[in-house]
């Protein structure tokens, strides 16, 4: 008969007695004390388990973390593969989290490997911070560093105008300090595949909520890194492959979607400048939609700009505005009856 998990050995020692020695846990679990302590080690360091002793002394009791985080690990970043990682979180829902379905499973391996592996090549960071929760059907993830920060990155890299002009693009999609390496889609992807997403890095948090279709940006905590949190639902019917194919054609991603109120404090869109940057970059793209969500007021300039003047320079691209409200309609409106006069033939 094939012994239990260790962790689910630990956990059966501590419901008989407040602490016990790694002899007791290898004699219960068959495997040697050598080949255990790694496991402790992590335990330990995750807060899970309490080190008291030392050398054939050495006990372990239960930690503070023992009923909060089920995973807290932090990887030095040199040489660190982002598959090791995925690994390990995926053992440890195996063990203790709720069942997922398979595209719980897909949106979990494509989130948490693309946000790794951004840590790992942009953050400049010595090491990286994981942990994994659970309440209920919901997995709660964070991956965080202490480098330079997602928005200084793409600023500094890319020579953008400031912090909120890298996080702009960013939500665009297909961008990247290193096209080599970096397709500039993960970031994009796994915002629009989990139930809610956020970044925050020098001094922005950016929010994605996609239970209430929402996208808000706001100030977070100044302080150095990048920290990402990303909440998954076990039964999710959302799969990665239905995220990509949402925004793709033939495999290839040519669909984007800018949601209007990042691009400005507030709710009123009056200026060409705020047009300008909106569709900055754009032209990567077949098909863009236009979220209007909670913009009240769009001024002539602004539409003339996005649907005349810069539809007329790129035809091949499909401006596609959504959920706008009577005054921001009428305008749009208004702006694609006068492009359609200026059309030749």
């Amino acid at each position: 008969m094939p012994k239990p998990p260790v962790d689910d050995t630990i956990r059966a020692i501590l419901r008989d007695a407040s602490s016990f020695q790694s002899g007791e846990l290898a004699e219960r679990t068959g495997l040697s004390r050598q080949a255990l302590s790694a496991h402790l080690s992590r335990a330990v360091e995750g807060g899970w388990l309490v080190r008291e002793g030392a050398g054939r002394g050495t006990r372990y009791s239960a930690g503070p973390g023992a009923e909060g985080s089920r995973f807290e690990c932090r990887y030095p970043s040199s040489g660190l593969a982002e598959t090791s990682v995925v690994r390990e979180v995926v053992d440890c829902l195996d063990r203790y989290g709720p069942a997922r379905n398979l595209g719980a499973d897909s949106v979990l391996e494509y989130t948490l490997s693309e946000i790794v592996n951004n840590a790992i090549d942009h953050s400049g960071a010595p090491d990286i911070e994981v942990r994994v929760s659970v309440q209920g059907d919901v997995i709660e993830l964070v991956v965080a560093d202490q480098g330079i920060g997602a928005f200084e990155n793409l600023r500094s890299g890319l020579h953008f105008e400031d912090h909120l002009h890298a996080l702009q693009e960013l939500s665009k999609g297909k961008v990247t300090t290193q096209p080599k390496q970096h397709t500039g889609e993960g970031i994009f992807f796994s915002s629009k595949m989990v139930e809610r997403f956020q970044l925050s890095a020098n001094g922005i948090s950016w929010v994605v909520d996609n239970t209430l279709a929402d996208q808000t940006v706001g100030s977070s905590e100044s302080g150095p890194g990048t920290r990402v949190e990303f909440d998954i639902r076990a039964s999710t019917p959302t799969t990665a492959a239905s995220v990509f194919k949402r925004f793709s054609t033939d495999l290839d991603f040519d669909t984007t979607c800018c949601v209007i109120r990042l691009f400005e404090h507030g709710t009123t869109f009056i200026s060409r400048s705020e047009a300008k940057r909106l569709v900055t970059n754009l032209d990567r793209f077949r098909k863009v939609i236009l979220d209007f969500s909670g913009v009240q007021q769009v001024g002539q300039g602004f539409v003339d700009q996005v649907f005349r003047v810069w539809a007329h320079e790129h035809p091949e691209v499909a401006l596609i505005p959504e959920a706008m409200n009577r005054e921001v309609e009428f305008m749009v409106r208004r702006g694609l009856a006068r492009a359609a006069q200026d059309l030749p033939g």
